[in-house]
């Protein structure tokens, strides 16, 4: 592989530039710094909240652009690229569906705080370790904000228990299984391979310099945008199919172990 042409690094978080215990190793941020003198701009594309992906990376955040909230949100130090928020009537639409799925848990994510309801201590304490700012409410409907995107979780699987419920919306919304417990709902155009599309035209980076990790099926539309998309070890089937190549597991420093081909 010809790396000499990379302009551009995009990685997922979790199960990707994140391990099992949802950190970034240290030998990430020496390889960072490398990527920085080369004058290579990485960008972190995740379904977390902006803080929350800004709390792992916090030695680099001012070095960086941020694709938060599966694309809905976009941000670069304090100057906000893009923004694509939920429609009041597809968020009601949504809330009422999922009134009649059980054991599941729903989050409305905005910008920088996150909403949802106090049913769970268990869910609450999970939700910790992807929202830094989240208020606990009596009832989602009372949301009177913008939204970037609906979040839901299930314990056990989202593909098999949450999907079925919501795949109907498919047809005038995005619906991503985003990992093996959440599934996110968003605007048509909030999507990781959108928000990276502007990038793209903002810096003028072609495919063959763009460089991008990912492992489940919201990663899909970005890895499709580059020549070197690299499915983790770890990935979804799906991610699998649309990736050019793989790489290790996330537990295995699967990014680094490119990045440091690249460097």
């Amino acid at each position: 592989m010809d790396f000499s042409k990379i302009k551009m690094v995009v990685t997922d978080m979790d199960g990707t530039l994140l391990n099992s215990d949802h950190t970034v190793s240290d030998q990430f941020f020496t390889l960072f710094e490398k990527l920085k003198s080369k004058g290579i701009i990485f960008v972190a594309a995740s379904g977390r909240q902006y803080n929350s992906i800004i709390e792992k990376l916090q030695p680099i955040k001012d070095d960086i652009i941020v694709i938060a909230e599966n694309g809905g949100f976009a941000k670069k130090q304090e100057t906000e690229l893009l923004t694509t928020p939920l429609q009041h009537n597809h968020i009601t639409e949504i809330l009422n569906t999922l009134d009649q799925v059980p054991n599941i848990h729903a989050v409305l994510c905005g910008k920088y705080t996150a909403y949802t309801s106090g049913n769970s201590i268990e869910f609450t304490q999970k939700l910790k370790e992807y929202y830094t700012d989240f208020e606990i409410l009596d009832k989602l409907t009372d949301v009177d904000t913008e939204i970037i995107k609906i979040a839901i979780y299930h314990f056990d699987s989202s593909e098999e228990h949450i999907y079925p419920f919501v795949k109907h919306f498919e047809k005038n919304l995005k619906v991503k299984v985003s990992g093996e417990n959440w599934l996110d709902i968003s605007s048509n155009n909030a999507h990781k391979g959108f928000a990276l599309q502007k990038l793209m035209n903002t810096y003028q980076i072609k495919s063959d310099e763009l460089l991008v990790f990912g492992d489940y099926n919201n990663d899909l539309e970005m890895l499709a945008l580059s020549d070197y998309g690299f499915a983790m070890a770890n990935a979804h089937p799906n991610v699998k199919k649309t990736a050019t190549y793989s790489t290790l597991s996330n537990d295995e420093d699967g990014v680094e172990h490119i990045l440091k081909l690249l460097v």
